[in-house]
């Protein structure tokens, strides 16, 4: 397996259908998709040019492993295919440990935010009106306070370049119906409790996490996307959290961190990451993944 950082895929065996801030996306027949979690880390909406060494592989490993362990409460959108095997001998090295081959669902245009933990946006809704998502909350409450239960706070899916907006729960039934509104957070409520549970024992606090959901044919509600990484949930080491303050996280809060410190205007492009801030980025990723799973990547190194 190769370590060098994957920026972009580039597949020309498969149809190439869409490049998002992460993943690259390749049709594989009518029913199906390659899902690539590429290197690349955006910041401030923007991608910035300079990928995080085993990033794509540490969000697949995860996702694999949250797909597995939550899948009795509902159905995901693997196959069970390898990435390998629908590509050319000479692709396998783009998609190997990086890579999911997946149902081609219909998705939810809802990002189902889940709660149990008061910061960052939801923070900011609170101290000025009281609530998120229009669900009051008790006085008081400090940043980084744990909620009394966890809360469904669902954000409208932005176009490229702008930010998601916390809306309504009844904006969600707008936008997807009663019923399936009521599907999805009441699964990701669900979802979000058995990992924090889970996360718990191995020493890391999920504060809050981002799920993605999509139908089938038959209107069937499955997990898609990624799941419970450092990318879609804020991961706080349980020994280091303090309420009143905004815990370190295993994500990508020290490359915003050091793009503060930059004269940098937050608009294309941003500037490259210098070396010492990859890789403690890398590692703040590898640790999630080593903490979470027990495992921890391979380099080539230690391959041979």
């Amino acid at each position: 397996m190769n370590d060098t950082p994957l920026f972009e895929s580039r597949l020309t065996s498969l149809r190439f259908l869409h490049r998002g801030k992460v993943r690259d996306l390749y049709a594989v027949g009518g029913d199906r998709l390659l899902v690539i979690q590429t290197d690349r880390l955006s910041a401030f909406d923007v991608i910035l040019p300079t990928p995080i060494p085993g990033k794509g592989r540490v969000l697949t490993a995860l996702s694999l492993f949250w797909f597995h362990r939550l899948a009795r409460i509902i159905p995901n959108h693997l196959t069970g295919i390898a990435p390998e095997s629908v590509v050319t001998a000479a692709e396998r090295e783009q998609v190997a440990g990086r890579a999911m081959v997946v149902k081609k669902l219909r998705p939810l245009l809802v990002e189902a935010v889940v709660r149990g933990y008061i910061i960052g946006s939801g923070w900011k809704d609170y101290q000025q009106t009281g609530a998120i998502c229009g669900i009051q909350l008790p006085p008081g409450l400090r940043q980084a306070d744990r909620l009394p239960q966890p809360i469904f706070t669902p954000a409208s899916k932005a176009p490229a370049g702008e930010h998601d907006e916390n809306i309504p729960f009844v904006e969600v039934e707008k936008i997807v119906g009663a019923a399936l509104a009521a599907g999805v957070r009441d699964t990701a409520i669900r979802l979000y409790t058995e990992a924090a549970e889970y996360a718990a024992s191995r020493g890391i606090i999920i504060a809050d996490t981002k799920f993605e959901f999509g139908v089938d044919g038959s209107g069937r509600l499955h997990l898609i996307d990624e799941a419970l990484t450092p990318d879609s949930s804020r991961f706080w080491p349980a020994s280091e959290y303090r309420v009143g303050i905004s815990p370190p996280s295993f994500d990508k809060q020290f490359v915003r961190d050091w793009l503060e410190t930059q004269p940098w205007d937050k608009r294309p492009p941003a500037p490259a990451l210098p070396a010492d801030v990859l890789a403690r980025t890398a590692e703040k990723y590898q640790e999630a993944l080593r903490l979470l799973t027990g495992r921890q990547l391979v380099t080539a190194d230690e391959r041979r």
